[in-house]
């Protein structure tokens, strides 16, 4: 069901439900047949634009999932199949999906659903009574909606190819009269006008265990109940993620009178893509239906974007929410609201290319902020301020941007890893913030972090970034430290138009220089280096020293930024001090650990040869594997190994050498073990502290990306 309705205080909200049973596993005994059933619901409050979900799922699903992970296509990285395991094994599912507190009842007689108290059930008088409960929300309503229009066939008069792979039988009712009353915030609300939207699909029970199967289809959905009294169903199934290969395309159009007529000769098209900050998953939220023959144009569009719901029962989310259409019907203006349910349009993917999605809404949000041909306003407000415009008289904007934007861009629109970008908007949806606010948020730990490699480049006097020429091989040493260092401030104004309390942007500005300091300070030791303590700590042995020395480093370069990026977006998402601390603990290891595993990489070599084998032993450099042997290598073989790296070999043999000495001591395996504590260290104090979510299987994944990674 779905519905549209006005409330006696001039409130106007829209709601869409589901239920859902099937058949899970199929016993070896005739009819042995155990169903899963589930709930989705979502209220929209146009008002304050805000979205609110209830996903519930059977008692018994963990061990449903545990039984059927391996088969089922629920996750495909291997890593999040991993962390979804241990938390199954807790008895939990990820947030927002919550289990049924009491057991389901189904009559079979009658339509009489009760699932945890949410109900669906035709009443004496014909009319049907819907009930449903948002607990965690306190948001719950009482509704009854009567037939209006008359019984409609969808598909092949009902018979459609169904999400489980059979065919379904499909009927709807497209207006019915809605009325009752919705409780949300803590005010009882009596439905003024409403009209609803009553849809049921079914299929056939299995009578063997293969016909219990999940197949991987893809759908758009449209309902729209227009002004001039008639309505449109658009329904199309496809068998892969681009649309290419129909299974079925109908759209059923119902006069004021209740006939309906279908057409397959028609054009339901995306005009745009919103990318959640949650999944990174796109979805068109405006859209094009054209039905030719009808003589009927319109345009679709999200009353919102952020209509996304998650829940494992969708691989893990779809799109599903109120649009408003507006066109024409034979040449007569119409409008109407309605639904769009999009499903399955994500292709298969991997943590790998999980992060290059994020990279291109890093550098789509760089670009916004950092644009490459400013305006004068937005000259204004990089510079300075956009009140302070008189501060551009007499400048040449393009050369401002010839010589602080480009030379920034050069670099970040080759693009990076952008881990350090999805903590800035992770962290806030895993302590229940909206990260889609913290959009901009994207940009700021790409320009931070950009702003430092430039600068990296010239004091290591490094020829190659990022595939390409450092900025200063292209724009000269003394543009490029200027617009390296301009790229840090440049990254405030990211902070400037955040909605947030001037306490919270109190505390983010200290936090910002904290950042600054932290990293300068690391670099700094970096540039040293450590080749100095080398003669005592070969005839000491004591590497424990040496490693705490290059730890510390890591941690102020590498480890605190990305913590305290991690502590901004807790703080944006209203998080406690304990989630703060066990989000900015996790990060800073996870930025330790990505170091460690750097510097045993460059030692092993990076996937597709990104860079050369050995080459911190090449340039003489005390990294973290080679304070490690210091530990465990006897005194002449430490000192052989110390001969050669201080050096500075460029012999491949040499080269070799030394790094066949370490790994046959079991210095990288160790190092990697390290890493490894470090990062499970860190896991085992945040998981309690944060809530099970699929935001949280993403970071417990991604925990484990950083440590097994190969470039």
């Amino acid at each position: 069901m779905n519905g549209h309705f006005k409330t006696t205080c001039g409130r106007n909200f829209s709601f869409f439900t589901s239920f859902f049973r099937k058949v899970v596993k199929y016993g070896k005994k005739k009819n042995e047949l155990t169903y899963g059933h589930t709930l989705a619901w979502a209220l929209l409050d146009l008002e304050k634009k805000q979205y609110s979900v209830c996903s519930l799922v059977d008692k018994d699903t963990p061990n449903i999932l545990l039984e059927t992970l391996e088969e089922r296509e629920i996750l495909t990285d291997e890593r999040l199949k991993r962390a979804l395991k241990e938390m199954l094994e807790k008895g939990a599912v990820p947030y927002p999906d919550q289990l049924f507190e009491k057991d389901v009842i189904v009559a079979m007689d009658e339509l009489d659903l009760n699932y945890d108290d949410n109900i669906l059930k035709t009443l004496e008088s014909g009319k049907y009574q819907i009930k449903l409960n948002n607990r965690e929300k306190n948001i719950s309503c009482d509704f009854t909606f009567t037939l209006e229009k008359p019984v409609i066939r969808h598909g092949d008069n009902g018979v459609l190819f169904g999400a489980e792979g059979a065919d379904m039988f499909y009927y709807f009712i497209p207006r019915c009269k809605l009325k009752g009353v919705l409780s949300v915030d803590d005010q009882l609300l009596q439905i003024e006008e409403g009209s609803a939207w009553y849809d049921h699909e079914f299929g056939v029970q299995p009578t063997k265990e293969d016909e219990i199967k999940s197949t991987d289809i893809c759908w758009n959905w449209l309902s729209v109940q227009l002004d001039n009294g008639c309505e449109i169903s658009a329904f199309g199934f496809y068998n892969d993620d681009k649309e290419g290969s129909s299974l079925g395309r109908w759209v059923v159009v119902i006069d004021a009178s209740g006939r309906e007529k279908v057409y397959r000769d028609f054009n339901f098209e995306p005009l745009n893509t919103w990318t959640s900050t949650r999944t990174f998953y796109d979805y068109p939220t405006k859209w094009k239906l054209e039905i030719p023959e009808a003589d009927i144009h319109l345009n679709v569009e999200g009353y919102i974007d952020r209509q996304e719901f998650l829940t494992l029962i969708s691989n893990p989310a779809f799109w599903e929410g109120r649009i408003d259409a507006i066109g024409s019907w034979n040449g007569i203006r119409v409008k109407g609201p309605g639904f769009i349910e999009r499903k399955g349009f994500h292709p298969s993917r991997d943590l790998d290319a999980f992060f290059k999605i994020v990279s291109r809404e890093t550098l789509r949000s760089v670009r916004k902020i950092l644009p490459n041909n400013p305006t004068r306003e937005e000259a204004s407000q990089l510079i300075s301020h956009k009140d302070n415009l008189h501060y551009l008289d007499g400048l040449d904007i393009s050369k401002y941007s010839k010589s602080v934007i480009q030379p920034i861009r050069e670099i970040i629109d080759r693009g990076g890893k952008a881990w350090r970008s999805y903590a800035a908007v992770a962290c806030c949806d895993a302590v229940g913030g909206n990260s889609d606010k913290a959009r901009d948020w994207l940009a700021l730990p790409e320009m931070l972090h950009v702003g430092a490699l430039i600068v990296d480049d010239v004091e290591d006097n490094s020829a190659i970034r990022r595939g390409g020429p450092s900025c200063h091989e292209i724009y000269g040493q003394a543009i490029a430290i200027n617009a390296g260092t301009a790229s840090y401030f440049l990254s405030q104004i990211c902070i400037y138009g955040q909605d947030v309390s001037d306490q919270k942007k109190l505390q983010i500005y200290n936090l910002f220089f904290e950042c600054l300091r932290a990293a300068h300070a690391g670099q700094a030791l970096d540039i040293e280096g450590l080749s100095y303590m080398m003669p005592e700590i070969i005839e000491s042995g004591e590497g424990n020293l040496l490693e705490k020395r290059i730890l510390a480093i890591h941690r102020l370069k590498s480890a605190v930024p990305v913590g305290i990026l991690a502590e901004m977006s807790v703080i944006m998402g209203d998080g406690t001090e304990l989630q703060i601390k066990g989000l900015k603990n996790y990060f800073e290891s996870i930025g330790i650990a990505f170091q460690i595993i750097d510097d045993t990489l460059n030692l092993k070599g990076f996937k597709g040869g990104l860079k050369s084998k050995g080459e911190d032993i090449s340039e003489g450099k005390v990294t973290f594997p080679i304070a490690k042997a210091m530990s465990m290598l006897p005194y002449d073989k430490r000192n052989q190994l110390w001969q050669k790296v201080s050096s500075k070999p460029k012999s491949r043999k040499i080269i070799a050498e030394v790094i066949d000495s370490l790994e046959e001591h079991g210095v990288l395996a160790a190092c990697e073990k390290q890493a490894a504590d470090i990062t499970e260290s860190a896991w085992k104090y945040l998981d309690p502290v944060i809530r099970d979510s699929f935001v949280k299987l993403m970071l417990r994944a991604f925990g484990w990306y950083v440590l097994e990674r190969s470039y």
